[in-house]
């Protein structure tokens, strides 16, 4: 009989204990290769991190990381993220495609999650997703929220594109993912290793036009200043030190998808046809921080360098979209490929 009572006593322990800790995330990763040993690491380490953090919100902790294979980097990157609002995972079972790049490194898009501020203040269980990143062993690298693929025209299962343009593609998502990440944990080191040496940077100012006497009212035009590499990040670093927080926020541009090749299924980033190691993408930027908001379109211009490391900026512009409450047209002569020659 006393034994049997431990028993009970024992499993109502468990029972209890489950409860408390809630259930685990459930996590398959399908691929078009041959499963690996990195393969099932990268499958196990994400659920061990989802079930973290469905565990962290529910008790309103930090997420832990401790038990979970992560280098520091995608640590920091999801400290942060989880600093401005909490959030969960939107089911207990997730079936994912993993893709595989070609230096070996793995990742996981459009993981589903639900924003869940603890406060409220954010809004009741908005719609988020997420990309994990994993290099060739199954070490979580990177975690971040993701731009949308097909809202960026890009065909997830490459039919009738060029492979190496499709991977491309998803490749400068990635490095758009990362810059604004980088922008909102003001990470200076990233963003100046984006950009090469040679960089030109193009922001537009409102500036007011008025002659002495004029009664007609004031006139506003937008001013282009240049700026090399190095006078950027000097700037952006006085920018970091006086503001205690920044969050940027970019949407791919869908009117300069079809200004471009006037084909509205086409992909947002658009690859040069007079050089193929060149890209081109505009963004609306809205930009937020303790001091100062601005909202404005921003172009990049990539190159994919011939050793295969990651694509660089050449070329970043930004120029306001609205002057005084007014839409203006954006000036294409810094803002599209053809602007460049390209």
């Amino acid at each position: 009989m006393k034994t049997t009572y431990l028993k009970t006593i024992l499993v109502m322990a468990l029972c209890l204990a489950f409860s408390m800790e809630g259930r685990a995330v459930n996590v398959r990763l399908t691929t078009d290769k041959p499963r690996t040993v990195g393969v099932n690491n990268a499958e196990r380490n994400l659920a061990q991190l989802l079930t973290a953090i469905d565990a962290a919100h529910r008790t309103r902790n930090n997420v832990s990381t401790r038990n979970i294979a992560m280098n520091d980097f995608a640590k920091k990157s999801l400290a942060r993220i989880w600093a401005v609002t909490p959030f969960r995972n939107k089911g207990a079972n997730l079936e994912a495609h993993l893709w595989m790049l070609r230096d070996g490194n793995m990742m996981v898009r459009d993981v589903p999650l639900l924003m869940s501020p603890l406060d409220g203040g954010y809004g009741t269980d908005t719609y988020q997703e997420a990309v994990v990143e994993f290099d060739r062993n199954g070490q979580i690298t990177d975690f971040r929220f993701t731009f949308n693929a097909q809202a960026a025209g890009i065909n997830l299962d490459e039919g009738g594109q060029e492979v190496t343009d499709w991977e491309n593609q998803y490749i400068i998502l990635q490095q758009l993912e990362r810059f604004r990440t980088a922008y909102n944990m003001k990470d200076i080191n990233t963003i100046e290793a984006m950009f090469s040496d040679d960089a030109l940077i193009i922001t537009g100012n409102v500036v007011q036009r008025r002659r002495p006497g004029d009664r007609g009212g004031a006139t506003y035009d937008v001013v282009f200043n240049r700026q090399n590499k190095q006078q950027y990040i000097t700037n952006l670093k006085k920018c970091f030190a006086r503001n205690a927080w920044i969050d940027v926020t970019f949407e791919l541009d869908d009117d300069y998808m079809k200004m471009q090749t006037g084909n509205s299924q086409a992909s947002c980033i658009v690859r040069s046809t007079v050089d193929p190691t060149k890209y081109g993408v505009r963004l609306r930027q809205t930009w937020k921080s303790s001091t100062y908001s601005d909202e404005g379109l921003l172009f990049l211009l990539f190159e994919f360098p011939t050793d295969g490391s990651d694509p660089i900026i050449h070329v970043r512009t930004w120029q306001p979209e609205r002057v005084r409450g007014t839409i203006v047209k954006p000036n294409n002569d810094i803002s599209t490929l053809g602007g460049f020659g390209l």
